[in-house]
């Protein structure tokens, strides 16, 4: 459920979000920045999300945002998954941070040079790629993740690729799926309906609910990564339609593979 008026008052309080959110972030980086040198990579990330946590409570108080988590159990304790969520808007790369810890996000290397965020950003040990070559950047997102994995660090992966407008489920690539296959872990399927309270590519923030559904732990079939982009395709479709109300279900045929980087599956 969400409010779709934006009156003044919505915006205003928008507007107070946006200037407090990156005040915070800010000061956040920079302390992270200082402190970095004294913490192991576990503290560093539990450091860095203190931003993520104070954004969230923000959120809450400021814009009227309710956050609403079903299946919270399903979350594998002590095992490092591959995280496949839809991509709707910031809220998700803030909000995992919180619910998969440790975690590493595969992105556009460029985020990184963006002052104070960016250097932040680079803390938490993300999968940094050069999206202007898409043969060697796969092949760091097999080889970096499977280290992350391997170190038991979850890696987050929008199979989508670029943000979709709210209530729609945009077409899915299985580099996500391959990487968990050859890597030997399970992908653990997620989807939200975020956009409605905090549109991509804008400072309003809408008061309502946010829902956010987590799947079981989803494991690679006989080694087969088709299998398994299909099987984990089909959750989120199925669950984004009958729970959120998103679009409807479609077969996997209706999503031709495409290269992962060139199709913006790079945060």
């Amino acid at each position: 459920m969400y409010n779709d008026k934006a009156d003044l008052g919505v915006w205003l309080r928008s507007f107070l979000f946006f200037v407090l959110y990156n005040l915070m972030g800010i000061v956040h980086s920079l302390v992270s920045l200082l402190l970095a040198p004294w913490m192991d990579f576990a503290q560093r990330h539990r450091f860095v999300n203190l931003w993520s946590r104070a954004t969230m409570w923000l959120l809450r108080r400021l814009n009227g945002v309710e956050i609403v988590v079903e299946g919270r159990e399903h979350i594998p304790v002590g095992e490092a998954v591959v995280v496949m969520a839809n991509h709707q808007s910031q809220w998700e790369t803030f909000y995992l941070q919180l619910l998969v810890s440790p975690q590493a996000t595969v992105l556009k290397r460029e985020l990184l040079w963006i002052p104070f965020f960016g250097w932040g950003l680079a803390l938490l040990k993300p999968i940094a790629i050069d999206r202007g070559r898409p043969v060697n950047a796969f092949k760091t997102i097999l080889r970096l993740g499977r280290e992350r994995l391997r170190a038991g660090i979850s890696v987050v992966i929008y199979p989508e690729g670029t943000r979709q407008p709210p209530g729609r489920i945009g077409r899915f690539n299985g580099g996500g799926a391959k990487l968990a296959c050859k890597a030997g872990v399970r992908v653990l399927p997620m989807v939200h309906d975020a956009g409605h309270c905090w549109p991509a590519r804008s400072v309003l923030r809408r008061p309502g609910r946010i829902r956010l559904i987590i799947g079981a732990p989803i494991g690679c079939p006989d080694g087969d990564p088709e299998r398994l982009s299909a099987r984990v395709e089909q959750w989120m479709r199925e669950t984004a339609a009958r729970r959120l109300g998103m679009g409807t279900p479609a077969p996997r045929s209706a999503a031709p593979e495409r290269d992962p980087v060139e199709s913006g599956e790079i945060v």
